[in-house]
């Protein structure tokens, strides 16, 4: 043979300038590959960079108002209203019967002019109930309260309006003010961008999650523990395994149109119901934790079912004593992982009927609801410059939401993980 082994091989064959300039190729080779690397996680953080620096310079104007003052005059145009008559279960009837909106709008018209209340909110007047409900005792007092402006003027004076709009705006120069928009996390959806909020969406996903978990998350662990555990390798289970792989593949709009079609078509359920939502998304959400709950259960060692079964125990206290505790924390993580999927999903829930304009909050499972991601939906559709910061701020509340879950999945993931 004429190849030389290596211990035949003298210095000066790794030494060559061919070989040398194969190990220099190597290296080059390595650097280039580095170089792309840092530079793909380089682009990548940048754009992750660019949509929060976006999202949050747009979001962060939607959580503040722009107020101006107005001096209200109690005592002269309520006759003589009693602080105790808004106090108890009657207050809100009292402010309503006292025709607070012509008191509020009377007392702009003496301060702003005759159209002083085209520079105010629609429902700027209910701000002052608020106060009144807050502290009684302004109805026996002159003060000055804060009202928001509208959502042109709003618009105008935080970035660029229309030319009237800024026209104003320079006029009234050094008489406005910000203040936090607590209407945005408390009120509901309504037609004026200075009155909406998130607070009846959040309320929909927060029941439409308990939905899909109370029924996905027993369900897709029962599953994963029957098909690992139990069921026999036969071409049956190989079906339902290929089933389930694939459901998980399907496009989220294909189980929108399944629950149009089972749960309000057949069943006659309530459209935009909270149940309907959350049924539509554990069918979504089931086999992500099917999946995931028979890779945590076949991850467990099989060492674990010898020694139980060695000491006594039967094949259901193997599973559920032993298995499914070491298996938990897999699963937990999965089961989070696809709620969080499901929190983000639009499509399905639009088939449904959850995108009703939904000014109440919903108080049940069969209430009218709707859910951040549609409200985002609906708030990006609208011709208002105003909603554009509103659409912002709740994509902002939306990704915190994500990361709450996803935060909570780590936890629980290192406070039932146990490691062999």
């Amino acid at each position: 043979m004429n190849s030389l082994t290596e211990t035949d091989r003298t210095p000066t064959d790794w030494q060559s300038t061919a070989m040398q300039k194969r190990i220099a190729g190597r290296y080059a080779a390595e650097r280039r590959f580095k170089a792309m690397g840092i530079a793909a996680i380089v682009l990548s953080a940048g754009f992750l960079a660019f949509l929060l620096i976006v999202m949050v310079g747009n979001g962060f104007r939607g959580f503040t108002q722009t107020e101006l003052p107005v001096e209200i005059d109690f005592p002269a145009v309520t006759s003589g209203a009693s602080p105790s008559q808004f106090e108890g279960p009657n207050a809100q009837a009292n402010i309503q019967a006292m025709g607070l909106r012509d008191i509020v709008d009377s007392s702009i018209e003496i301060q702003y002019g005759k159209d002083g209340a085209d520079l105010f909110s629609a429902g700027a007047w209910t701000a002052v109930g608020s106060m009144i409900l807050d502290n009684p005792d302004l109805v026996s007092q002159k003060t000055t309260v804060y009202l928001p402006v509208s959502s042109e003027l709003d618009v105008a004076y935080k970035d660029e309006g229309n030319p009237e709009a800024e026209q104003i705006v320079k006029e009234l120069k050094g008489q406005f003010s910000t203040g936090f928009n607590w209407n945005f996390l408390s009120n509901s959806d309504a037609t004026d961008p200075m009155q909406v909020g998130i607070w009846g969406a959040f309320k929909g996903s927060l029941i439409t999650m308990i939905v899909t978990l109370m029924l996905a998350f027993p369900v897709g662990v029962l599953a994963a523990l029957y098909l690992e555990e139990y069921a026999p390798k036969n071409r049956l289970t190989d079906l339902i395994e290929v089933s389930i792989n694939n459901l998980a593949a399907v496009p989220s709009i294909i189980f929108g149109l399944l629950g149009l079609a089972v749960f309000l078509n057949f069943f006659g359920m309530p459209r935009s119901g909270a149940l309907v939502g959350g049924l539509t998304l554990a069918l979504m959400t089931m086999p992500v934790i099917v999946i995931s709950g028979r890779n945590a259960v076949k991850s467990v060692p099989p060492s674990i079912r010898e020694a139980a079964l060695g000491i006594g125990a039967s094949p259901l206290q193997v599973v559920f004593h032993h298995v499914l505790p070491l298996a938990l924390p897999g699963i937990l993580t999965g089961t989070i992982i696809g709620m969080a999927r499901a929190l983000g999903e639009t499509a399905p829930l639009l088939m449904i009927g959850m995108r009703a304009f939904i000014a109440t909050p919903p108080s049940g499972i069969t209430d009218p609801a709707t859910v951040l991601p549609v409200q985002i939906f609906l708030w990006s559709d609208e011709v208002d410059r105003g909603f554009v910061e509103k659409t912002s701020a709740a994509i902002i509340v939306l990704l915190l939401f994500l990361l709450i879950m996803n935060a909570l999945a780590i936890y629980l993931r290192n406070r039932f993980e146990t490691r062999w």
